[in-house]
């Protein structure tokens, strides 16, 4: 179903020096300003007012920079746990679901809510825009991104390492409109990046941004607004496992908005993050109380990204210390980075299949393990109000009895490619 869309009015904020602006189309930086920074979306409309559900993701358009609705979009729905809450001795416990589960309401097809950020971006883009989209994945961005893309004719090149092509699979092949390039096999995301990097500076080719791009990150933020509109209330406890930390980022600004709004409570709902053990870059950060990273060797890194199972979850450069990024959240919200390994993210799976009668993917299963734990040890007491934000599920659901697609790359590119070489043979594809 569509409809049609008027645009949202917002102005522009740096997070450093609290200058305002107005978005001339694609900022991610403030315009003049040295401090990295993330800029961020002041809304005209304080109170935020739910559309009907048939508008999927734009449902939440009030608090979405975006400039028009595209067709096939899915809002993330939550309820009120019973079995999981029941098996952990938890009495508040309401599960935040973004992937595909018809029978409670959702229907994302590509089953990560990457989709909600994939929406809220490709929606921030002017009709007109005719340039390339670029996006670097570890997997289930590149498959929202290149869904929605193609769904809406926006032209995309993705980035995305050899080890993680599994995770593009579609239901139909997709419009040509979307294009695919690699790094070879035994790079990471840390190297797609690099790449798209490269690729950005072409002319008519524009960087998607990440965590920079504020539609990314209030697109994301639906999940807080699914959950607090829906308990009525802002969750004490917030648990996601996190890569980037976007995620959580944006979980942050969008409760700072909904106590604005003044209808659910002026609580900061603690970030109870967690990483895939033996890679958690931001645990090790976090824990030294350091705004900066630590420095890890890439061999090192490599190395750990390859144990971990959950692959979307090993971002190597996050936006931690920026100025409004995930250090500053916490430090704000309160909170902690929690740690759980491939076997326990894995019973915890099985545990939500039993329990709630949906697949999860390893991402999410992860922070279900955080949340298994912080049940058992009393981290999180029985009558807490605690919000599990599932950011990927119901694939093997979607999956089943359906012949899937693969995109495959155009062109691979070694780790540390020639520039030259990559400008040249990208040009060409479009």
């Amino acid at each position: 179903m569509s409809h049609s869309s008027e645009k949202t009015p917002y102005i522009l904020q740096s997070l450093a020096t609290g200058n305002t602006f107005t978005d001339t189309g694609w900022l991610l930086d403030a315009p003049g300003e040295k401090i990295p920074t993330l800029i961020r979306a002041l809304y005209q409309t304080k109170q935020l007012q739910l559309k009907d559900p048939s508008f999927g993701i734009y449902r939440f358009a009030d608090w979405l920079p975006v400039n028009r609705y595209l067709v096939g979009s899915s809002a993330p729905i939550t309820y009120k746990s019973v079995g999981l809450a029941r098996k952990l001795g938890l009495n508040r416990l309401y599960i935040t679901f973004s992937g595909y589960w018809p029978e409670r309401g959702v229907e994302m097809k590509t089953c990560s809510f990457k989709e909600t950020e994939a929406y809220s971006v490709c929606g921030r883009l002017d009709g007109s825009n005719r340039e390339v989209l670029v996006v670097a994945s570890a997997g289930n961005t590149a498959r929202a991104f290149a869904q929605v893309c193609s769904d809406n004719q926006i032209p995309l090149l993705l980035s995305v390492p050899h080890d993680n092509l599994n995770a593009l699979w579609f239901e139909a092949p997709l419009n040509p409109c979307v294009k695919l390039i690699t790094c070879e096999a035994g790079s990471d995301y840390f190297d797609a990046i690099h790449l798209s990097n490269i690729v950005s500076k072409i002319g008519g080719f524009v960087p998607e941004g990440g965590a920079k791009n504020v539609a990314r990150r209030d697109g994301m933020g639906t999940t807080m607004l699914s959950a607090v509109t829906t308990i009525g209330e802002i969750p004490e406890y917030y648990f996601q496992a996190i890569g980037s930390g976007t995620g959580a980022i944006a979980a942050w600004e969008a409760n700072l908005r909904l106590i604005a709004d003044g209808r659910f409570g002026n609580r900061k709902a603690r970030l109870m993050v967690s990483q895939n053990f033996p890679f958690h870059p931001i645990y090790d950060a976090w824990n030294a109380d350091s705004r900066d990273m630590l420095h890890m060797e890439d061999i090192d890194a490599r190395k750990k990204v390859e144990i971990i199972e959950a692959k979307v979850l090993s971002n190597r450069k996050p936006p931690y210390g920026i100025v409004g990024g995930l250090y500053d959240a916490m430090k704000d919200a309160g909170g902690d980075v929690l740690l759980a390994n491939n076997q326990e993210s894995r019973d915890a799976a099985i545990l939500f299949k039993e329990t709630e009668g949906n697949d999860i993917h390893c991402a999410a299963a992860v922070a279900t393990a955080t949340l298994i734990e912080a049940a058992k040890t009393g981290l999180v007491k029985k009558d807490d109000l605690i919000m599990l934000n599932i950011t990927g599920g119901g694939e093997a659901k979607f999956k089943a009895g359906r012949e899937m697609f693969f995109l495959r790359p155009l062109l691979s590119f070694s780790v540390n490619p020639d520039e030259d070489l990559v400008v040249e043979k990208v040009k060409g594809l479009f």
